[in-house]
């Protein structure tokens, strides 16, 4: 093995991708990790940080660049954590994220399946229709650099609305105005925590404050606050007030306080019109948002005879467009707030067969279990952590013939492949979705059904 060192200055080939999108080269069988390279070219790279069987390193010139090497074309890239393929093409973007989620679910989940299919996105820039911008002294409002809490001031980012740096404007504006100060996250000290801007389809934005005081008390001049949003924002419905006093990296409290207009917006999705609040989980990209949902009720291959169980449904966006399809759907989520939207949206929505609990996943699949409910379709939507091994355990427990499992982070879903196996379901076959371009991230819609074994339990 070579003895790479600190600071040495090599010559080397990338030859494939990290799950996070930097290059990999292989010198003297030692994996060198190397932020910004692209597959297939030569670089001259200073060896960072040495550990036993790896190590990291930056380019210093790129010599013989890959042909898929593009123009990030972002003055905040790569400093920003936010993106990390910028420098590659879209082309090559989705051949690393497929192989990915291959990789994934072969060497971790045991599938022995190909992803043969990613959807990638026509859009790849200004598609985010959510934005949750850190606050700290200066002020700066932008985005953390990679590995790390300190913030990057960034007044427009390229994958997101226009509005939002608008409104960033104007927050900065009123703090200079107001003297309301940043947050100070290691002393917890200081007033505006996060500025979160939701947007829609039809250009409507709501904006929400973060702070570190009660929701109840009054912000230095809260009209100013509004009508600095109101007059940057022509489209904003609204401007919402969340508390969080907890040192804590969970972004939103759990109290909100509407300062003018509306505490929700209204999108539309796959033809059904869905009403957000500030907390409720919705997709970030609506147009491959519809592409996922398609590929998963078309897994689900249901005929409308189906009882249907949504397990970390949210505000019951893919309960509704199954439930155009299905006989009955049972959605679960332990948001209290989206449980609630939820049911308003099936009701705005004239959808009759959809009803919607409030809890945990694992208490409410074991609830329906001790009811005799056995549905035909489970579909599960869990965070990136994915499942815990309780709701494997009940939802095989329950025997549905098809198990669809929407997943954000590959790694997660191969391990929970791989519980599920043990439990007689096999993934059958899985599909991709670009739903975050320029970024590390992918989607992935994965159908497991009962084994031949599993059938006999």
């Amino acid at each position: 093995m070579s003895e790479l060192k600190k600071n040495q200055i090599i010559s080397a080939v990338c030859d494939g991708y990290s799950s996070d999108g930097m290059g990999v080269a292989h010198v003297g069988g030692m994996a060198v990790f190397v932020s910004g390279a692209v597959a297939g070219e030569r670089c001259e790279i200073r060896i960072l940080k040495v550990l036993k069987n790896l190590a990291f390193a930056r380019i210093e010139r790129v010599p013989e660049p890959s042909p898929e090497r593009v123009d990030p074309g972002c003055p905040h890239y790569p400093a920003c954590g936010g993106c990390a393929a910028r420098h590659m093409s879209c082309a090559e973007e989705l051949r690393f994220k497929r192989q990915k989620v291959e990789d994934a679910l072969r060497r971790v989940g045991g599938a022995d399946i190909s992803v043969d299919i990613i959807h990638g996105a026509i859009q790849t820039e200004r598609y985010r229709n959510k934005a949750q911008l850190p606050v700290s002294a200066g002020p700066r409002i932008g985005f953390y650099r990679g590995r790390s809490h300190d913030v990057i001031d960034v007044p427009d980012c390229r994958l997101e609305p226009e509005c939002v740096g608008q409104a960033r404007s104007a927050v900065l504006d009123w703090m200079a105005a107001s003297g309301a100060e940043a947050y100070d996250e290691r002393a917890h000290r200081g007033l505006v925590r996060h500025l979160y801007v939701r947007t829609n389809s039809a250009g409507q934005a709501l904006v929400c404050l973060v702070v570190n005081a009660p929701a109840e008390r009054a912000l230095p001049d809260e009209a100013g606050l509004v009508g600095r949003i109101r007059e940057a924002l022509p489209g904003c419905t609204g401007v919402v007030l969340s508390e969080n006093t907890q040192k804590t990296n969970v972004i939103l409290g759990g109290v909100y306080r509407t300062l003018w207009g509306s505490p929700t917006l209204d999108e539309t999705l796959c033809g059904l019109t869905f009403r957000l609040s500030v907390p409720s989980f919705f997709q970030v990209n609506r147009d491959q948002c519809q592409v996922l949902y398609r590929r998963a009720l078309d897994f689900a291959a249901l005929t409308g005879e189906e009882t249907v169980l949504d397990l970390y449904c949210g505000i019951g966006t893919i309960s509704l467009c199954a439930a155009k399809r299905a006989k009955r759907v049972i959605g679960a989520e332990i948001v209290p707030e989206a449980v609630e939207d939820a049911r308003r949206n099936a009701e705005v929505n004239h959808i009759e067969n959809a009803a919607f609990f409030c809890g945990d996943a694992a208490d409410t699949a074991l609830m329906l279990a001790r009811q005799g409910i056995r549905p035909d379709v489970v579909i599960v939507d869990p965070p990136r952590r994915g499942l815990a091994p309780e709701v494997i355990q009940t939802v095989a427990e329950m025997s549905p013939e098809r198990l669809v499992y929407v997943s954000c982070d590959p790694a997660t879903l191969a391990r929970d492949v791989k519980l599920f196996s043990a439990q007689g379901y096999q993934a059958v076959k899985a599909e991709a979705v670009d739903m975050f371009p320029r970024t590390q991230h992918v989607e992935t819609v994965c159908l497991l059904a009962k084994s031949p074994a599993g059938k006999g339990r």
